[in-house]
């Protein structure tokens, strides 16, 4: 079975889940960030030889965890779709399926810097697109990480990882959730993303992700 860790942010428990998302569940609402739905086909498109299917599991991932949690909000911290020469037809399609699945879920895309590029998803999909930061309950939902004068922030974009090393020469990158006291950026929830080492700092709380298990470094 995965493992949660709770935490406490903006005076709210919440859960990291193992699947690199945030549930809060006082509102049954689900936090990810950095979907990139399509990437696989634009860099297909580009000439490159890179393996489909990234967006699927992505979109199955999401199936599990809607169910698991009984999610009814469903909040993306930006970059939902990757480039505009990823909207092909049977992403589009898969989306409009699994849209279909979970009818009953209210959506909301805080846009990214992607996002801008890719263009928004159909509206066909119902789900509302908003600029950040956006505010819901103690939070400001934002793409790119940064300070708010009276909301605790969650935010994506850097795709945080951290490097565990050990006693001989061998390492290895994990996900990972980083926060401090006003601000948390979530690792990329999307299969097919690369993740950016993020430099330890004062104040800052590091939650590493492996396998089906988050927990706290020291």
């Amino acid at each position: 079975m995965s493992t949660a860790c709770a935490v406490e942010w903006g005076g709210q428990p919440l859960l990291l889940l193992p699947e690199r998302a945030v549930f809060w569940p006082a509102r049954a609402t689900l936090f990810v960030a950095d979907l990139h739905l399509g990437k696989a086909a634009t860099y297909r498109a580009l000439g490159q030889p890179v393996p489909g299917g990234s967006s699927r599991e992505n979109l199955a991932r999401l199936d599990a965890l809607i169910e698991a949690h009984a999610v009814q909000q469903l909040v993306f911290l930006g970059d939902f779709l990757h480039a505009a020469a990823g909207r092909t037809p049977a992403l589009l399609g898969a989306l409009a399926q699994w849209r279909a699945r979970h009818a009953a879920v209210g959506m909301t895309l805080v846009r990214g810097n992607h996002d801008d590029r890719a263009g928004d998803p159909p509206a066909s999909l119902a789900i509302a697109v908003v600029d950040e930061p956006w505010l819901l309950g103690p939070f400001a939902c934002c793409h790119h990480p940064q300070r708010h004068p009276t909301h605790f922030v969650l935010a994506g974009h850097l795709h945080p990882v951290c490097r565990m090393a050990g006693r001989g020469r061998d390492s290895l990158r994990l996900p990972c959730f980083a926060s401090d006291a006003q601000q948390a950026v979530l690792p990329a929830f999307g299969e097919f993303t690369g993740g950016w080492p993020m430099p330890r700092a004062d104040g800052w709380r590091f939650h590493a992700v492996a396998g089906e298990r988050v927990w706290a470094l020291p």
